[in-house]
């Protein structure tokens, strides 16, 4: 089994994409930021990495013991924060070591000095929402959700977009007329009463959101393919291929796409970029994911109804701006990168 060997326009790209270093090392950074999100339980958690009691070592962010394992009277989950517990685990002898933030983005802390939403100290750096959760496990857990949202909704999107596109492009005819018809009054549906309509009859969850947004977001890319599969199905290697009597998926799949790619990996990361701020808007709105998931929007909508609570707004708000800011470097530099004119 051989190893991928990039062509010469491929790494053509590929340098023109580092010599934009702007996008560059935003690729860089949201990699990195992305990478620490999705450990984020090693991050921020109310349950230690690792501990030492009576001679055993634990491992309670990845296994989950009774509190009769310390010295406790109940067989549930310990509370790693409970003052019995936590000094039992610190007696002489023992050990605990917690992530940077001890703070899940469930965790209630019980022992605020000022009513929720409090205001960042020493305990809770970023300060508390409205029921009393750290808003820095919220932001770190809430960057992940929404990024792995919108990369599962931008992949679904794609896969759609590429195989609508690919059809009308290819066959024209009857099959492009039909489709482009449909596309009108698919595209014409009110989508935000349907999600309205559908968020009132079923429970809100990540995956009917997701169902939702990719029935209407594969429309947009289907034009850039299309029109990439109009144009190359009339080219000499085509009609070679053909003439030598390749089945239609092999020309569509293995010859055309291929070089209908560019549009579809310039448009990904500002697609990301819609589909983050859709999820936003979404959950601001009351109609995304469920209220027990961390949530950028959700957050922002605390800072609307608790305008003194300035530090919930101000930490999402940027937390959006660079996110939003690192994926649009991003795709200025595939676009550049990608432009023919420049090979």
């Amino acid at each position: 089994m051989g190893f991928w060997h990039p062509t010469p326009y491929t790494r053509q790209r590929w340098l023109r994409f580092k010599q934009h270093r702007r996008g560059y090392w935003s690729l860089w950074i949201f990699s990195l930021l992305f990478a620490l999100s999705l450990g984020a339980e090693l991050i921020s958690n109310d349950k230690p990495l690792l501990l030492f009691y009576e001679g055993r070592y634990y491992t309670p962010v990845f296994v989950t013991y009774a509190e009769t394992s310390f010295g406790g009277d109940f067989e549930t989950e310990a509370d790693y924060k409970d003052p019995f517990i936590l000094e039992k685990l610190t007696a002489p002898g023992n050990w605990v070591l917690f992530p940077p933030n001890p703070h899940s983005y469930q965790s209630i802390n019980l022992q605020l000095s000022h009513p929720a939403p409090s205001p960042p100290d020493a305990v809770n750096r970023l300060g508390t929402d409205d029921r009393a959760r750290d808003v820095l496990a919220r932001l770190i857990y809430g960057f992940r959700v929404s990024v792995l949202f919108a990369l599962a909704l931008t992949l679904v999107g794609v896969v759609l977009g590429i195989l609508a596109g690919a059809i009308q492009g290819y066959f024209v005819g009857k099959v492009d007329l039909i489709a482009q018809r449909f596309i009108e009054i698919w595209g014409g549906m009110p989508e935000l009463y349907l999600l309205i309509i559908f968020a009132s009859i079923f429970d809100p969850s990540i995956l009917l959101l997701l169902l939702l947004l990719s029935l209407f977001g594969w429309m947009g890319l289907s034009d850039y393919v299309r029109a990439e599969f109009l144009r190359g199905r009339g080219m000499t290697y085509v009609k070679a291929a053909r003439a030598m009597g390749a089945s239609n998926r092999t020309i569509m799949f293995r010859h055309l796409l291929p070089n209908a790619m560019t549009p579809v990996i310039t448009f990904l990361p500002f697609r990301i970029t819609a589909a983050i701020l859709s999820l936003t808007s979404l959950d601001f709105l009351g109609l995304g994911v469920p209220p027990t998931t961390p949530s950028l929007g959700e957050l922002l909508r605390q800072g609307k109804g608790n305008i003194e609570a300035w530090w919930l707004s101000l930490t999402t708000f940027l937390v959006l701006v660079v996110m939003l800011m690192l994926l649009n470097f991003i795709g200025e530099a595939l676009r550049d990168a990608m432009d023919p004119r420049k090979e």
